[in-house]
């Protein structure tokens, strides 16, 4: 499969972007970030909310209107990554405890579809969190009022770099990896296992359908493991490159 982050696809207007291409499936993630107050049950901590999008123009099997169920579980999927695999320290995305916060609406669109949406989106948020860059923000002690240095900006800090991996399974017997629309549609069960630099196991998503052994689910995760170190590395690659270019 061929992984591509051109740097001329960012958007201009977003505070960092980023697109994937695995195989024929190619989405873009966009990533703005707005000033609001901490949640009262966590007052030091910012948010991440990450959106996805299945317009009709990727695919139609989508059809206009409300998020659909798969976009909706998409959407779930990787709010629980995010989460689990402890992406970014959302402590540090609070300006002062129970008073301001960064919050980063992460929207993800797919451009086209051909299957295997899911580790798509997990790569394309990755590359576009560590392509952002935040304003320095400051309270004014007197005034009490927030003060924006757009002149000074910031990377995030990524704690962790999750990388999904995707299999479709025919009957317990043979395992596909990178699945296309159509595999996914004739396979047996779907299977997708999210894992960190550290070999860390992150989540494993199984939509129902056909049981699978011990054996071939470790062989699935051995197999995410190694595939998280081409992704990082090609990842990295391409921001320094992109870092050069400017």
């Amino acid at each position: 499969s061929l992984f591509t982050f051109p740097a001329e696809c960012s958007i201009s207007t977003a505070d960092g972007s980023a697109l994937v291409k695995i195989g024929n499936t190619t989405v873009i993630c966009g990533i703005k970030a707005e000033l609001t107050m901490p949640p009262s049950d966590a007052p030091n901590k910012g948010y991440i909310v990450p959106n996805v999008d299945l317009p009709p123009l990727c695919s139609s099997r989508f059809r206009p209107g409300p998020p659909g169920e798969q976009a909706q579980a998409a959407s779930q999927f990787i709010a629980d990554v995010i989460e689990s695999s402890d992406l970014i320290n959302r402590e540090e995305l609070c300006i002062e405890k129970s008073k301001l916060c960064w919050v980063l609406y992460c929207d993800i669109m797919c451009l086209d579809y051909d299957g295997n949406l899911l580790d798509a989106c997990i790569i394309v948020l990755l590359a576009a969190l560590k392509n952002a860059r935040l304003p320095e923000v400051t309270i004014n002690k007197e005034t009490d009022l927030a003060e924006v240095d757009i002149q000074k900006k910031r990377h995030l800090k990524i704690n962790r770099h999750p990388v999904g991996s995707s299999f479709v399974i025919f009957d317990d017997s043979i395992i596909i990896v990178d699945p296309t629309a159509e595999e996914e549609s004739l396979s047996t069960a779907l299977l997708t296992v999210v894992t960190d630099e550290e070999d860390r196991l992150c989540a494993v998503h199984k939509p129902g359908g056909t049981s699978l052994s011990g054996e071939k689910l470790q062989h699935c995760i051995n197999r995410a493991i190694t595939r998280n170190k081409e992704i990082s590395k090609l990842v990295d690659k391409v921001i320094e490159s992109m870092k050069m270019a400017k």
